[in-house]
């Protein structure tokens, strides 16, 4: 009879003991993914590609205009810097600084650079395109191709002139405030490489940019 007690109250002890664990424990927590790295960058294959002219062309000019190339050992650090000191340059602009490797590419909004139809640079964005060129004035041993794009309303003949002279424009003010003239190049694309749908407002205004791609001198 004592046994059968004894094993009465253990068996409802053990059962006690074990219900309290399962209540003090803690419920199990979902594992936490994996820490996500920062997002792609997308730089179109237009950009992509070599330099205006080619390379091997541009820093033949370079050498000329006794511009220095990079070693390989200095490329990384140097590229690195100066995206650092463009992006604090730019901030609160609505310029974007994109890199790829080692090409950065700096995107102007039209409609904060010129008027509708112009290709004069607006007098509120001189101080950003002086800032800019600062800095990539400062930056001497890169090339530097700007590219002019629109959206695809009006005529497409007009369309790609239009984007050639913001092009040129940009450049000769980059020129203008000591960035050598032996490191620019500029083309204009016209409509042929939008970034955005044409069929909203809101695409058409992100089409119409004007592209700062700079690409170290090697």
């Amino acid at each position: 009879m004592r046994m059968s007690r004894l094993l009465t109250a253990l068996g409802t002890g053990g059962l006690l003991l074990a219900v309290s664990a399962c209540a003090v424990l803690p419920p199990r927590q979902p594992p936490l993914p994996p820490p996500r790295g920062p997002a792609p960058v997308f730089i179109p294959a237009y950009a992509q590609g070599d330099v205006i002219g080619g390379h091997a062309a541009r820093l033949k000019k370079a050498r000329a205009a006794k511009i220095r190339p990079l070693t390989p050992a200095e490329i990384s650090s140097y590229v690195a810097q100066q995206e650092l000191d463009l992006r604090r340059q730019t901030a609160g602009t609505g310029v974007d600084v994109l890199r790829s490797g080692n090409m950065l590419l700096l995107r102007m909004p039209a409609s904060g650079t010129f008027d509708v139809g112009k290709s004069e640079i607006r007098p509120q964005a001189v101080s950003t395109a002086g800032e800019i060129a600062w800095t990539l004035k400062k930056y001497n041993r890169s090339l530097v191709d700007v590219l002019g794009h629109t959206d695809s309303t009006g005529n497409p003949a007009s369309n790609k002139a239009l984007s050639q002279k913001r092009a040129d424009a940009v450049a000769a003010y980059l020129r203008s405030r000591g960035v050598a003239g032996a490191r620019i190049a500029t083309r204009g694309y016209g409509a042929d490489y939008p970034i955005a749908d044409n069929v909203t407002e809101e695409g058409r205004a992100a089409n119409r940019r004007v592209e700062i791609k700079v690409v170290p001198l090697r």
